[in-house]
């Protein structure tokens, strides 16, 4: 049997999170929640999100050779198009039910990230229809959510986008340097990822650097942080209160790909390697060991107290594929042993052997739990741990992946 994290492993498991993640697809297109069994579960909605992260990773899947998933990916685009799109105002509703009724006519730039990221993926695994969706996504990000002024993304708007929230968020913000990277490395666009090392800096080299590493999830509409925003609802599922030791090891994974992209142009920013080892650290110190028991927990105060010690298996998931970016470039072996740890925490914890799929929240204890997460909604963070350690830390995934197929990458028209 392969080491855990290894490529062997990780193959093997691959294959077999995507069969259970084929169990989402709905009869009338696009995807649904997971419940734990592998079952669409009826009482829950239909998030935009979800349906974005399950085209992303269909497509990712199709363009790496696995069989059949090509359709699933001009699925998840079907139902962008007709489940979620606004075709009065522009964007795309926030969440439908299961007979594809809106729910939540938000405009949420999480979600919008999201589109971008699958649309832009499925672009570049020649998915029909994915050149069609970028073309829109990037417009409605440009003309709504991006903000050339404070050099972020908005939050999110009513339907007709009227009236916008009076919040800014690190995490979408953090969601929409991985898609403008993607969008960037599809369309050949530079502004994408100028657009991503913008949020980067001001998040990360201004906010992160001046609060010891941890970073301010929450501020207001200029940008000045919110310490105590959710504090009656610390385990919040996007918006958590305190600060999140996953997003920072989710930021220096792409803070490295920040770095690898610019290398190609020019001399990257020389703050980039420097933030990203100090954000990994500081988040190890914080979220591992802190009561006795194995993982890493959700979140913890401005002092970096723990808050919430549940382990969520998308901060197992951003951690090792931190440590193993932060290894891959700079050779330190310390990463590559944390990397190692984490993967048999995973391996014995998080895989469901039994239901398939892996376990999304476990207890202080290690035993599945479900206070912030039921049952097993999408394969995003999953699926991108075990494909990323074998692709380089720049293109991004999508590009990645086509570049290796006869006649290379495919690269879309779109602005």
């Amino acid at each position: 049997m392969s080491k855990p994290g290894t490529a062997p492993w990780r193959e093997v498991e691959a294959s077999r999170l995507i069969a259970f993640g084929r169990g989402a697809a709905l009869p009338d297109g696009g995807f649904g929640w997971l419940g734990a069994d592998g079952v669409v579960d009826e009482t829950q909605p239909c998030p935009l999100y979800i349906n974005a992260r399950m085209t992303y990773v269909f497509a990712l899947t199709h363009v790496a050779g696995v069989a059949g998933t090509d359709s699933l990916a001009a699925s998840g685009l079907g139902a962008l198009a007709s489940r979620y799109a606004d075709r009065a105002n522009g964007g795309w509703f926030s969440s439908a039910d299961r007979s594809g009724q809106v729910i939540d006519f938000t405009k949420a730039n999480y979600a919008h990230a999201h589109v971008l990221l699958a649309a832009a993926s499925a672009a570049a695994a020649g998915i029909p229809g994915a050149e069609a969706t970028l073309a829109a996504a990037g417009g409605a990000i440009e003309q709504h959510f991006w903000s050339d002024a404070e050099g972020c993304a908005l939050e999110s708007w009513n339907a007709d986008f009227t009236e916008s929230e009076p919040y800014r968020g690190a995490n979408s913000n953090m969601h929409s340097v991985e898609a403008y990277l993607a969008a960037g490395d599809v369309t050949g666009n530079p502004a994408w990822h100028e657009r991503a090392a913008s949020i980067a800096s001001r998040l990360i080299d201004g906010h992160a650097r001046a609060n010891s590493w941890r970073i301010p999830e929450h501020y207001d509409e200029e940008w000045r942080p919110l310490p105590d925003y959710n504090l009656d609802h610390p385990n919040d599922q996007f918006r958590p209160y305190g600060t999140t030791p996953g997003h920072s090891f989710e930021w220096a994974r792409l803070l490295l790909t920040i770095e690898a992209a610019q290398a190609t142009q020019a001399a990257p920013a020389g703050w980039l390697l420097e933030t990203a080892t100090a954000l990994f650290d500081t988040a190890v110190a914080d979220a591992e060991g802190r009561d006795g028991h194995p993982g890493l927990i959700y979140t913890v105060d401005a002092d970096g107290r723990p808050v919430v010690a549940a382990r969520l298996h998308w901060v197992a998931c951003e951690a090792v594929l931190a440590a193993d970016a932060l290894h891959r470039r700079t050779g330190e072996e310390r990463f590559a042993a944390a990397a190692a740890r984490w993967w048999g925490e995973i391996d014995r914890y998080f895989l469901d052997r039994t239901g398939g799929g892996w376990w999304q929240e476990l207890a202080p204890d290690m035993t599945p739990a479900t206070s912030t997460w039921s049952g097993k909604p999408d394969l995003y963070h999953s699926y991108q741990a075990l494909l990323l350690p074998s692709l380089p830390l720049s293109p991004t995934a999508a590009t990645a992946l086509a570049s290796r197929r006869p006649g290379g990458a495919r690269r879309g028209q779109t602005p």
